[in-house]
């Protein structure tokens, strides 16, 4: 059992998909788990895996389920190591062009004002981690798939989504000793609201209906993040795992306040 930290630390929640990139991490590794014959063995699997992840999107919770034994189904019998090379060796590739610029300035200024950067995600740990690593977070907890012998059980050790993200953050504040009342969290999916309740500091980005409507309600911030670019075009001289250290002087300023203060009246 972890060890209990007094709360004085701040951390800020991050959900990945539709949040800091432009679509979900799944289905933008799907392209090379498939060349790599990972998810050619069912019929159609491209447009039904697309369906699958993209439906998580305000599911309510029976749905929700099925969408995860899905993808624990989809999964099972996968070897780890060769799904994580998978991903490593795309990475860039793959996600790079996704990545919002407004994501990664806010990223860079909370880091840049000394607060821990976590992102939650429903995807995978396997994909999720690297990104995370990639996009400069402090740390990052995604779904966690049952391991046997090097492969995917099928079984889901820990789901990430909805409730869980909740139950993360608040295991997380009690290990690093953050203070939720001063942690701040961004998502666009009305399954985290959850989440967003927990902190002090919650943000809907790009939100889908519903968390518009309860974020107007509770007086949330409502961002707009509109512009996916390639970390490598912006700063083609660094590794974009460093991307987001290197920008904190410029996001800690007017690009924090000014997106930060950014709401839609509608």
């Amino acid at each position: 059992m972890a060890e209990h930290v007094s709360g004085s630390a701040v951390a800020a929640f991050f959900d990945l998909d539709k949040t800091i990139i432009a679509s979900s991490s799944a289905l933008a590794f799907s392209k090379p788990l498939l060349r790599e014959g990972l998810i050619n063995r069912r019929a159609a699997l491209r447009s039904a895996y697309a369906q699958l992840v993209f439906s998580l999107a305000g599911a309510d919770a029976e749905k929700t389920e099925r969408m995860r034994a899905e993808v624990s189904a989809l999964c099972a019998g996968w070897d780890v190591a060769q799904v994580s090379a998978i991903v490593r060796e795309t990475l860039h590739d793959v996600v790079d062009p996704l990545v919002y610029v407004e994501a990664t300035d806010l990223i860079a200024a909370h880091l840049a004002d000394g607060q821990d950067v976590i992102v939650l995600s429903a995807t995978g740990e396997e994909v999720v981690a690297p990104v995370a690593e990639m996009l400069g977070a402090t740390r990052s907890v995604a779904t966690r798939m049952q391991i046997v012998d090097g492969h995917y059980s099928g079984e889901v050790d820990f789901y990430c989504y909805g409730e869980n993200k909740a139950v993360a953050a608040k295991q997380l504040a009690v290990t690093y000793g953050y203070d939720l009342a001063q942690c701040h969290a961004y998502t666009d999916s009305s399954t985290d609201i959850p989440l967003l309740e927990v902190v002090g500091h919650p943000h809907a980005v790009n939100p889908d209906r519903l968390l518009r409507r309860h974020a107007t309600e509770r007086g949330w911030p409502i961002l707009t993040f509109e512009h996916p670019m390639s970390l490598r075009s912006r700063f083609p001289a660094r590794s974009a795992g460093l991307v987001a250290l290197g920008m904190g002087a410029v996001a800690a300023g007017a690009t924090w306040y000014g997106v930060s203060r950014r709401r839609r009246s509608r």
